[in-house]
């Protein structure tokens, strides 16, 4: 898995480059900003999603560029969003300085506006889909991305830092938060490759989705407490520090680590009413739960 996830990172990379250069940035300091963003070195876990959507149904890389692309644009933006002081004030990204510190405040704002349009131009653009699936795809990511995902997500998670959840109210957030762009990464895998896709398998597809996505986030909140800071890529205990509710401090860690797998369980079940060859899906559900970082 670590070798496909390694194909993907440099696949996806490449074609980062290739669309930021395309867009006619006019500013320097912002295209500089952006491209830092955006190319630091991320697991690109959405793009592979999309990728291996994508040949599940028994369609190519080539077709799922543009949407891997989008989504890992989008991705960026949150991350960069989400690191200035008044999110969540991190100074630290994948091992790097966060982009208001590699820059500064407003300019990390403005990069992050720009990753996000710039999102939406790729999708409108690409060179495999007919309209409809273009417009489809843009649906897609506006939905996941906007105040009915993940930007909803983040909005819950800054209104409860210091406060109470219950389980149902975490998992509420999270589905939104983490797993709305992972369920986008599948779907518009499919839609890149498919004009209409069966209705048995689109669920089964959203089924999927919605259990690893959830997954992802408890094995996170995992990593927080058990994982270190040159590893992880950012420093270690941070949600701990923000007292921020996660699945260890309603579940403990073993009670965590018990839903983790539970979830993984129900992704791989779902994945066997799929109509396509869902090996790589699969293999990505297990490694969710057994990555460090």
């Amino acid at each position: 898995m670590r070798d496909a996830l390694l194909a993907v990172q440099q696949r996806v990379e490449a074609q980062l480059q290739q669309q930021l250069a395309g867009l006619g940035l006019a500013d320097a300091r912002l295209a500089e900003a952006m491209t830092y963003g955006v190319l630091n070195g991320g697991k690109r876990l959405r793009p592979f999603l999309t990728y291996a959507t994508a040949e599940a149904l028994g369609g190519s890389r080539e077709q799922a560029d543009c949407a891997a692309v989008a989504l890992e644009m989008i991705h960026s933006y949150s991350l960069v969003h989400d690191d200035l002081p008044a999110m969540d004030n991190d100074d630290l990204r994948r091992g790097k300085p966060t982009c208001h510190i590699a820059f500064d405040e407003a300019t990390a704002i403005l990069a992050g506006d720009g990753l996000l349009t710039a999102a939406f131009d790729v999708l409108a653009r690409a060179p495999h889909q007919s309209d409809a699936q273009r417009l489809q795809l843009i649906r897609l990511l506006a939905q996941a991305a906007g105040g009915a995902g993940m930007v909803a997500g983040q909005s819950i998670d800054l209104g409860h830092v210091g406060q109470r959840m219950s389980l149902s109210e975490l998992e509420t957030m999270h589905r939104h938060k983490t797993g709305a762009l992972i369920r986008a990464a599948v779907e518009m895998g499919a839609a890149a490759v498919c004009e209409q896709v069966d209705t048995g398998t689109e669920q089964a597809l959203r089924r999927y989705a919605a259990a690893i996505g959830l997954a992802f986030q408890v094995w996170d909140d995992i990593l927080d407490i058990e994982g270190d800071t040159a590893t992880l890529g950012k420093h270690q205990g941070a949600d701990l520090a923000l007292n921020k509710p996660t699945y260890p401090a309603l579940l403990g860690l073993e009670g965590a680590r018990n839903k983790a797998q539970e979830l993984i369980g129900d992704a791989q079940q779902a994945l066997q009413q799929v109509n396509g060859d869902t090996a790589v899906l699969a293999a990505l559900a297990d490694y969710i739960i057994s990555r460090d970082h």
